[in-house]
């Protein structure tokens, strides 16, 4: 499900009709079922004509650990109105029946995968689809538990890098990565820091010499500028913490959806695209 015409899947020719266009990717996240399946649902089905260039997709889970305060509350908010991992791949497949473009990345934890079981996962992933999975808590040396049966399913398996990968643990990130690769701005869990491009520049310098992959920089890009810094220097620039801020910012004061929800999120998308693609007019 995930192969386009030519062989590419829609990552690669996604990041391939991007390169003609000169410009970098906007890469943003969108926790499904928050703050309740329908909304999110609607929030996803505009971020293409926002300008958001490939979906990442949270699936919801009880321990993030590798997410800040803002992205933790909004898996629980999914959580608490329902959200499961099969209803996850239900919105993905109804968003798929009306936009067959998109790239769609699954981002989130393995033991909700583990729970369902990774083959009916996969097949079910292929089924909906999704184009890639980002799972932030399997390492290398656990390839063999989803990496490698997605890859023979179709799925892309996007890896992240981060600071304090150095160049003897690189290669071994690397080995099996698709699609693209996530570099992590700065060490620490989401939302907690903000972006230096300088020091962004010169990380995806040193990982370019090892891929050719695009590579898409994420952790701490909230405005339009910082997408812009990052578009100049990355191939992608991912937002999360600032959509799910968005969303939280449109809640009623019993943590519900208002009018003003889905609003917020693709007002916040067409900022950040126009910040992307000023990076471009400027090169």
């Amino acid at each position: 499900m995930s192969a386009m015409r030519g062989g590419r899947t829609r990552i690669e020719a996604r990041f391939a009709r991007l390169r003609t266009e000169g410009r970098a990717a906007l890469v943003s996240y969108v926790m499904s079922g928050d703050p309740d399946l329908e909304t999110s649902a609607q929030i996803m089905a505009g971020l293409p004509a926002a300008g958001a260039d490939i979906i990442e997709l949270g699936m919801a889970f009880t321990d993030p650990m590798a997410d800040g305060p803002s992205i933790q509350v909004a898996g629980l908010r999914a959580l608490k109105a329902g959200i499961t991992l099969s209803k996850t791949l239900a919105m993905a497949a109804e968003f798929r029946r009306h936009d067959t473009e998109t790239p769609v990345v699954l981002m989130g934890y393995y033991n909700p995968i583990h729970a369902f079981g990774v083959p009916a996962f996969l097949a079910a992933a292929q089924t909906a689809g999704i184009d890639g999975l980002i799972v932030v808590d399997l390492p290398p040396e656990e390839d063999a538990e989803l990496c490698l049966p997605a890859l023979q399913a179709g799925l892309s398996f996007v890896r992240l890098a981060t600071p304090t990968t150095d160049e003897k643990r690189l290669p071994a990130v690397l080995a099996n990565t698709s699609g693209f690769v996530y570099y992590v701005s700065y060490a620490g869990i989401t939302g907690a820091g903000s972006v230096d491009a300088d020091t962004v520049a010169s990380a995806v310098a040193r990982i370019r010499q090892h891929t050719d992959l695009p590579i898409a920089v994420g952790f701490g890009i909230r405005t339009p500028e910082q997408a812009r810094d990052i578009a100049t220097v990355a191939d992608g620039a991912v937002v999360g913490t600032a959509f799910t801020d968005a969303v939280r910012g449109s809640l009623d004061p019993d943590g519900k959806a208002t009018a003003t929800t889905v609003a917020a999120v693709l007002d916040l998308t067409r900022a950040l695209a126009a910040g992307v693609a000023a990076a471009a007019s400027e090169g």
